[in-house]
Parts: C-alpha cells; structure tokens; sequence
C-alpha cells in the first residue's frame, strides 16, 4: 500500500485468505516455538477484535488448545457475556468466567473513581447515577487538543456535562484502568497454570494511538492482529464467519455505568474515516489529497494531523518496555 494513490479502498485487503494464513502460521510459530506454549488464553469481550483473535488462534493452534475467559464486572454490559459465549461455543472453545468485580471493590476501584466524580458533579450518586467520561475537542477543525469530559446520566435521563479538571482526569482513569489490570492478571494465571501464552486482542489503532492500558490489556506475549485497521479487522472477520451480531456491533469500551462507544471516548472519528485519516498521516499523504478524496478541507486534514501527531507522542509512554540499559555501571 505505501505509495499508492490515495483513494477510498485504498485499505480494502485484496486476498484475505492468504493473509490469514500469514497471521495464524506466524502465531503458531510464536506460541510453540518461540515461546514454547501448548496453547493460548484470550480474553474474550463480545467485541470484534477479540473475536478475530480468537478465531484466528483457533486456526493456529486448534480449538482444544484455546481457553476463552470472560471477566465480566458490576459496569459490564450482560450482552458482552452473551457474544463472548456463542463465539466460544462456535469456534469449539472452553470458557471460563471470572468475575472480577470483588477483586475490584478491593482495590477501591469504584470508591476512588466515585470520589474523583463527585468532585466534579457533586450530586452524583452511584447507585442512581451513571457515568462516563469522553474526549471533546474544543474547538474542532482547529488542530487544539481535545479535552476530557465527564457526564453524568441522571435517573430521569438527563445529562450533566462538565469539563474533567486534569486531576481528577488522571484518578478516573488510573481507577478505571484498575479492571484491565485485573483481567491481565486473571490471564496470565490461567495461562501460567496451562503452560499457555496471552493472545492479546489490540488492533492497530489502539496500538500505535495509545488506546491501551500498560500491562491492563496492553500486557500480552503476541498481537496477531496488531497490524490491521480497524476495518480491515472487520473484512478478516467476515471471512472467519464471526457472528454477524458481533459484526454489526458498535464498538465500546464497556468500562464505565454508562454506555459509551470507542468513538466517544477516544478516537472521535467513526473508523471508516479514521482508518484513512491515519493511512495518509502515516504515510505522509498531502492533506489536500486525503480533503479531496474525503470531502473535507486539506486545512481539516491538516488539523487532524496535528492531533494524530500530538496523540502518538502523549501515548509514546505506553509502548516502551522497561529501561535496562544500566551498563555503565560498574563494580569495583
């Protein structure tokens, strides 16, 4: 693709079959013989991209090898369970379930969250409130960072809106990121007792945006579809034969009371425009080039940009690995 002229199908994946025999035989040869695994564990959500994963580790290392947990919590949405369950019992795969919501309230994820919460909007009750927060930008097309929002439903429906103080920003967030900490550990048991590895589920976008939580659902041993497009993660689906309600779908963080879609909370563009907003960022596409092809001014696209570029240095954090690069020192 690099180098191509820049059109809308520009992602469109040609042969699919062929890349999915890339992917799988690359993962068997990652889980058996790097890593010396019998198997792999996935977490399993209902959502699309732990669902390709799946089956594309079924593939790779036959369906008796793989083990599904679903690790629902008290904000879990009960269809996410639903999905995760039929998928499993499609692809032929054990399950287990491990609610993690006790694990949670000992770690005082809801009380430390709530607390940040109430600071904001006072009034806000959790047991006849919900909640949630979001990325707004403030003024959009102007290449300014966006800001987190926090919004609060209240029991007749309505909303209260408010702008997240950074503080009490990074408290929601390090509390919320407390559950995709937990599931990682639940994993890597399940994975250690089995003499399996972690299969993880992130996409490309979550990948290289940040949209991840280190050593949450960051920590895995491999990312077989960690080169794929968000939409490309939905053509390898179609060829899996995912269930079409999987397919159809919209994306959510399934993190917080109140529902809330990936969209909304991070990425602010549908992932039909994402996917070749971030192609031409990539590849350094002229901005007027992707406007004309996607109706929008070479100016929007280049305020885009901008936020791209601002997002992968705010995230760049994330995916380092650990420094150990101490070889100066010596011992007398």
């Amino acid at each position: 693709m690099q180098g191509a002229k820049f059109h809308k199908d520009i992602l469109r994946i040609r042969d699919v079959e062929t890349l999915v025999e890339v992917i799988t035989e690359k993962l068997k040869d990652d889980v058996t013989s790097k890593f010396r695994r019998f198997g792999g564990v996935i977490g399993l959500s209902g959502g699309i991209d732990s669902s390709v994963t799946l089956a594309l580790a079924v593939r790779a290392l036959d369906s008796e090898n793989i083990l599904g947990v679903m690790m629902p919590e008290k904000d879990s949405n009960p269809d996410s369970r639903e999905m995760a369950t039929k998928l499993a019992e499609q692809f032929g795969v054990k399950t287990i379930v491990e609610e993690i919501t006790g694990a949670l309230e000992g770690f005082g994820c809801y009380a430390r969250r709530d607390r940040a919460v109430k600071e904001v909007v006072p009034e806000y009750d959790p047991g006849t409130h919900k909640m949630k927060i979001g990325i707004k930008e403030s003024k959009p097309g102007k290449g300014l960072p966006p800001l987190f929002h926090l919004t609060v439903v209240n029991p007749d429906g309505s909303e209260t809106i408010r702008r997240l103080p950074p503080a009490q920003m990074r408290t929601i967030i390090a509390a919320s990121n407390l559950k995709q900490r937990s599931r990682m550990s639940f994993l890597y048991y399940h994975a250690e007792r089995l003499h399996y590895a972690v299969i993880g589920t992130p996409n490309k976008h979550e990948v290289d945006q940040g949209f991840f939580v280190k050593y949450g659902d960051g920590g895995a041993d491999v990312f077989p579809i960690g080169r794929l497009y968000k939409t490309q993660v939905y053509q390898v689906a179609a060829y899996l034969d995912i269930p079409r309600e999987i397919r159809e779908r919209v994306p959510t963080t399934d993190t917080y009371s109140a529902e809330q879609t990936q969209e909304e909370f991070f990425y602010q563009f549908p992932f039909e425009k994402l996917d070749l907003l971030w192609y031409g960022f990539e590849n350094h596409v002229d901005p007027e080039e992707v406007g004309s092809v996607m109706g929008i001014s070479g100016e929007e696209v280049s305020a885009i940009y901008k936020n791209f570029e601002r997002k992968k240095q705010t995230t760049a954090y994330l995916r380092m690995q650990p420094v150990n690069d101490y070889d100066f020192i010596k011992f007398k």
